[in-house]
């Protein structure tokens, strides 16, 4: 049996005919861009998120970019994120001349830890960015008394929690604004790169729709420096049709996932699987295990016919592009321990039952062979280092 990380092929013929019709609309049409279609999409996807305003833009990164950039965040401003989610997080902050300061995430959830914050703020600290990695959402109530505290601006990033509820809030309705992508794989996407920002301020959403389109306030009049990221007319079309099936695709996401977590339950030593927060709706973009092991894991599978990921092998802070910050091995030590050993097991709406099985009988295979129980997150010796340069690169 072969199970593939993703199927988009299989996922584009059960929906092919409302996907062309879309398609063939717009090219009949004859109208490309900031068209009906955008506007179509821009309503519907405010009104499932249950908020005001929906700007669409050309992709996940942009949405981030923009929402910054409506923040007013520039040269100078810090903006504490994780480390431990996809570099054009991290991206977008640049994009704004902005500087990342990284914060360690939580050992069960892998967002952002919350209580870890606040030592981290300082005057030149402008917004944070929580990030609802893999589809599970930050423990948003103290972090936004935090950052109402110290009056900064709080952007989420929903790239991979479309759908995800904390405490009966809508990923992206917390914070000042939020930004998703729609990139093919996301829980609801496009056929190419696209992405949104969502706000319930008539002022913000007034400067985002400028900020993507060249700073315009009508054509040929700019009044601000914007940029080109707009979400082009067929993409809208393809997200349009798509938005009715956004909870029925997550709903069986969360079938898959729990078939995944009882299934690997007699694994506990030695397979930790997805701890989902109280109050959390997982939104189950990603289904990440921890394993020892990982490379001789992967390989095993994949001589099987399954195929998995990693997301992500490096944290940011120690990637090369970011080593001007100065960060070193051990400043964010849960970061660096589950990057380690996190694999992406497949998790999609077309993945049948009869697959799920195939991929849990195969890791029980696998660890039958090796049993190699999990090492314990040791911290004691790395803390103290985490603390004492973490803070001192915050205040530069």
């Amino acid at each position: 049996m072969k199970v593939l990380f993703g199927d988009l092929k299989t996922h584009y013929k059960q929906y092919k005919a409302d996907i062309d019709q879309a398609v063939s609309r717009v090219l009949e049409s004859g109208h490309y861009i900031l068209g009906p279609e955008l506007e179509a999409f821009e309503k519907d996807f405010a009104a499932i998120n249950e908020i005001n305003y929906a700007i669409g833009c050309a992709s996940g990164t942009e949405a981030i970019y923009l929402a910054l950039a409506a923040c007013g965040i520039g040269v100078g401003d810090k903006v504490i994120v994780v480390a431990h989610t996809a570099v054009p997080t991290i991206s977008a902050i640049s994009m704004t001349g902005a500087m990342p300061v990284f914060v360690d995430i939580h050992p069960d959830t892998y967002v952002m830890d919350v209580n870890k914050v606040e030592d981290l703020i300082t005057l030149r600290t402008k917004a944070i960015i929580p990030v609802h990695l893999y589809g599970q959402m930050v423990d948003m109530q103290p972090l936004l008394k935090l950052a109402a505290k110290h009056r900064l601006h709080v952007i989420e990033d929903v790239a991979q929690a479309t759908g995800a509820k904390y405490k009966g809030a809508i990923a992206g309705t917390l914070g000042n604004i939020g930004a998703f992508s729609f990139y093919p794989s996301k829980n609801i996407g496009a056929f190419g790169d696209a992405g949104a920002v969502i706000t319930k301020s008539k002022e913000q959403f007034e400067k985002l729709t400028m900020l993507r389109n060249y700073g315009q306030s009508k054509r040929y009049h700019h009044d601000i420096v914007g940029i080109n990221s707009r979400l082009d007319e067929i993409q809208a079309a393809i997200l349009q049709c798509r938005l009715q099936y956004l909870q029925e695709w997550n709903a069986r996401r969360r079938q898959i996932a729990k078939r995944y977590t009882e299934g690997l339950a007699d694994l506990a030593d030695m397979v930790k699987t997805p701890v989902t927060q109280a109050d959390n709706e997982h939104a189950f973009h990603l289904y990440v295990i921890q394993v020892e092991q990982r490379d001789q894991f992967q390989t095993y599978l994949l001589e099987k016919g399954i195929q998995t990921l990693i997301h992500y092998p490096i944290p940011a802070h120690l990637q090369k592009a970011y080593a001007h910050l100065g960060y070193k091995n051990g400043n964010l030590p849960v970061s660096e321990h589950i990057t380690k050993r996190i694999t992406s097991l497949p998790i999609y709406p077309e993945l049948t039952d009869e697959q799920i099985d195939f991929v849990i009988d195969t890791i029980h295979s696998f660890c039958k062979e090796r049993r190699t129980p999990l090492s314990p997150l040791i911290l004691a010796d790395t803390i103290g280092v985490f603390n004492t340069t973490s803070n001192a690169i915050a205040a530069r």
